[in-house]
């Protein structure tokens, strides 16, 4: 699990990233950034609805989120506010395509959002 630094706690901040940020697309889950002050560390939430499932199938889908993040923290990312809302066809896909679909709204929105000296 991500240490506390690393997660949206606040409403006001679930708000602020998914009225006002970036977004982009995927079949398995949305994902919302708003920039950070210079030299912030990254802080990841996640919205799971009772769309996906009962608590057993969320809490799932959101611990496997979790560890994605966990592993993208391991390969440096920063500056970012993050929300993954996860979409309903996230209940079928493996790991492997969660992984891959969440790296990729992430490198997207690193290339978009950061400078070119802290995406590389």
């Amino acid at each position: 699990m991500p240490a506390r630094q690393h997660r949206v706690t606040r409403g006001e901040d679930y708000r602020r990233a998914v009225r006002t940020g970036r977004r982009v697309g995927g079949a398995l889950c949305i994902t919302h950034a708003v920039l950070r002050a210079q030299g912030e560390p990254a802080r990841f939430g996640f919205i799971v609805s009772k769309a996906i499932g009962n608590a057993v199938t969320r809490n799932l889908i959101r611990r496997r989120m979790k560890t994605v993040v966990e592993r993208r923290l391991h390969m440096g990312i920063g500056e970012l506010d993050v929300v993954f809302r996860a979409l309903p066809a996230i209940t079928d896909a493996s790991f492997e395509q969660l992984e891959r679909e969440m790296n990729r709204a992430l490198d997207r929105l690193s290339r978009e959002m950061l400078p070119r000296s802290a995406a590389s």
